[in-house]
């Protein structure tokens, strides 16, 4: 039967491939865990590290598989798992070119594994190897069993497929149940009692403990093979999860006895010399090499069947370079579909990696591309979890900080194990994914996972923010800006000042105003407006939330607008109004009614006179405070502050020049330098200026001949000589270039 696509419930997905079931996926997964390592390196894991030292190697490989087998079962149960096992799980999560590039080292990986699991089966005649060299006349070299056991192994897959075997995999998991419990019932070997026990170290001068782990993790990586049957299961949502998990806390168990026993029936030179100790341990020997050669015979196996299945979905998704290529790897046999092709570019690849003859060195290379794959799936699980998506609905959950201690235990242990081959990793799966964007620039759905834990981070800090505003007495002060303007793509000004301010230490928004009432088609028109905004902003680097606000008039809007909530979950405490000397009056006469409106929402209006200079060479900043600023002059001063901070002012000075009476000379001054020097501002005392003067007309021609050339002057106003002075307030100083008039609504503290 044809694979099913797409998702669907499992009641009502038919059987894909072979149709297999939970005890498949576990036959599978136990018979490829309980591997070469369990017979040839366990031995020497406890000789090297003692029982203790192997027990941590277990429970550290287990905090990898631990959680990477929570994290499959719970994305399995979310979506239709169809071929490619691991490799389609990554791909439909962290998208087709991610996917890909780990699918590619997943794939090398399992095809190296047969290698791998195929040099152990040969170590199983080694007992014999005094035989067959006096046979044949010529040392022994596991490769006369290896290559052409290699060979038959592919030969199976080739022509029988996954059938005969998952049928092949129960005898060999029979053998593999007797071999055990002969072994377990084997007694300790003569003269152990005497000697020291290897308990809390191994023997002297011992491999380090990362080097050992390297070489012993793949035994816990056998789930894998499990996983790799997803396309050929009747229902990958439960078997997968069930199968899955019972293999591995199967082969935790096993381990763990496995270990103990060893420890407890031979000296650690033994254990950490004779590879084959198991035999002499056993009840009865010669079932340790069959147990053994089944074991990697099994292992081999499974892994001659996931991995071709990888390549072949691979190939369905068009990652391989070439549509021939791909068409070529993603072909199937039969009403099954069976990955031929794959399975002969896979058994190439295995027989020229059983040539080099390492078991040692394939262990190294394939626990380094399981640590990346399965750090990957943990780090899927954990982005999930904190992501909130509607769209992720596992009927199985695992827990967000094992997923989380899962992927950080896979990228530490990488770089512990071998930092060279960890760094080749990375910079071989970055130039696969770099090569990938370049040649299909395909999407990555990553992008949807991130953007779902940005939208959980930052609901979670708006609430909590909120909740310490509301807590909070005299909290400090930083700009919580918002804009209300119809001008958004004729006048840059505004925009910009807004930028400047919000960059680091600020929160800023802008409301393009639409005027007129909320109906379908201003709706539209407002969503295309707000994406060119968005658009407009990106280029220009600003960290602004922009939107739109559809509104009968400025008043309106702006009372929508102050009762809304900031970016940052708190109110906002400023807004910005903007003007051209060549606006008319009714212009400005809104922007009057604004500032009304903002005093009474205890919000701090501020109002920008713009002009063609657009901030000059932004390297002098106009302070001009007067008896009038009481209030305002620490906001202004904080404004300039936060101003100089953005690149864009680097080297620019401001300059106080404070109007007051001659009475109040002395003692203005005193209050300026001590708010200056306590508040630790970039200002230099030099450029403070008290200026004595009680008439306003001097006062005017005063600022006219001192801040003419300035790139930005700063003034303050309030609202009793806003209502006496109207909008000819802000048209006071024509000669002027670009102005802020400031109006502090609370009383700001610089300490």
């Amino acid at each position: 039967m044809s694979e099913t696509n797409g998702l669907a419930s499992p009641e009502s997905v038919a059987p894909g491939g072979h149709g297999f079931g939970t005890p498949t996926v576990f036959l599978a997964s136990i018979c490829t865990i309980l591997g070469a390592i369990l017979y040839l390196r366990f031995g020497y894991a406890v000789g090297h590290t003692g029982l203790v030292g192997t027990l941590a190697i277990i429970a550290l490989g287990h905090l990898v598989t631990l959680p990477t087998a929570l994290a499959i079962s719970e994305i399995a149960t979310n979506r239709r798992v169809e071929g490619g096992g691991i490799y389609f799980i990554v791909s439909r999560s962290f998208g087709r070119t991610i996917g890909a590039a780990i699918g590619i080292a997943l794939y090398f990986s399992q095809a190296l594994s047969v290698a791998f699991y195929m040099i152990g089966f040969a170590e199983a005649f080694r007992p014999w190897s005094g035989l067959l060299e006096s046979w044949f006349r010529i040392p022994f070299d596991v490769r006369w069993v290896s290559l052409p056991a290699t060979a038959a192994v592919a030969l199976l897959a080739l022509l029988r497929g996954a059938d005969v075997g998952v049928r092949f995999l129960w005898g060999i998991g029979a053998v593999l149940a007797l071999s055990l419990v002969l072994f377990f019932t084997g007694s300790p070997l003569p003269g152990t009692a005497e000697g020291p026990l290897a308990i809390f170290g191994g023997i002297e001068g011992g491999d380090p403990f990362m080097l050992v782990f390297a070489i012993a993790f793949p035994a816990f990586t056998g789930m894998a093979a499990g996983v790799g049957l997803s396309g050929d299961l009747r229902n990958p949502r439960r078997s997968l999860p069930l199968g899955v998990m019972s293999a591995v806390l199967a082969g935790l168990v096993i381990y763990v006895a496995v270990a103990v026993k060893l420890a407890f029936s031979a000296p650690a030179e033994v254990l950490a010399t004779n590879y084959l100790v198991m035999v002499d341990i056993a009840s009865w020997g010669p079932i340790i090499p069959i147990g053994l050669a089944c074991a990697t015979l099994s292992s081999a196996v499974g892994s001659i069947l996931i991995a071709p299945r990888t390549l072949q979905a691979l190939g369905a998704d068009g990652v391989a370079p070439g549509e021939a290529v791909n068409r070529f790897l993603a072909a199937g046999s039969g009403a099954t579909n069976e990955p031929r092709n794959a399975t002969l570019v896979t058994a190439v690849l295995a027989l020229a990696m059983v040539a080099l003859g390492s078991i040692d060195f394939v262990a190294r290379i394939v626990s380094m591309v399981f640590m990346v794959t399965y750090g990957s799936l943990c780090t899927i699980s954990f982005l999930e979890h904190f992501a909130g998506r509607p769209s992720y609905r596992p009927s199985f959950r695992s827990k967000w900080y094992l997923s989380a201690l899962g992927a950080v235990t896979c990228f530490l242990l990488m770089f512990q194990m071998d930092p060279g081959f960890a760094l080749l990793a990375l910079v071989l799966m970055t130039g696969i994914y770099l090569a990938l964007r370049s040649t299909h620039g395909r999407q990555d759905d990553l992008a949807e996972i991130f953007r779902g834990v940005m939208t959980q981070t930052a609901r979670y800090f708006q609430i909590q923010l909120q909740r310490a505003a509301a807590r909070s007495r005299g909290e400090e002060w930083r700009p919580t800006l918002i804009v209300v303007g119809e001008r958004s793509f004729e006048r840059a000004a505004p925009l910009q000042l807004l930028t400047w301010l919000c960059r680091r230490q600020g929160f800023g928004t802008y409301l393009h105003l639409l005027r007129g009432r909320l109906d379908a088609r201003t709706y539209r028109q407002g969503e295309r407006l707000a994406t060119q905004l968005v658009t407009l902003l990106e280029a220009r680097r600003s960290a602004l939330v922009v939107d739109t606000i559809v509104s009968p008039s400025l008043r309106t809007a702006l009372a929508q607008a102050y009762q809304m909530p900031s970016s940052a979950g708190r109110k906002h405490n400023a807004t910005l109004f903007d003007f051209t000397p060549a606006d008319p009056e009714a212009q400005l006469a809104e922007i009057v009614d604004g500032c009304t409106l903002a005093w009474d929402a205890q919000i701090s209006p501020l109002v920008l006179s713009h002009g063609e200079r657009f901030f000059g060479s932004r390297r002098d900043v106009h302070l001009w405070l007067t008896w009038h600023d009481h209030e305002n002059a620490p906001l202004m001063i904080l404004l300039a502050y936060i101003l100089l901070g953005h690149p864009d002012w680097t080297g620019a000075e401001v300059r106080i020049f404070a109007a007051f009476p001659h009475a109040d000379v002395e003692r203005e001054r005193a209050k300026l330098v001590a708010l200056i020097e306590t508040g630790r501002l970039p200002i230099n005392l030099k450029n403070l200026r008290i200026i004595p003067t009680d008439d306003a007309v001097d006062f005017q021609d005063l600022v006219a001949r001192l801040s003419s050339r300035a790139d930005l002057v700063i003034f303050g106003f309030t609202r009793p000589r806003l209502e006496e002075k109207g909008a000819a307030l802000f048209r006071r100083h024509p000669a002027l270039g670009e102005t802020l008039f400031v109006s502090a609504t609370e009383r700001i503290a610089i300490d």
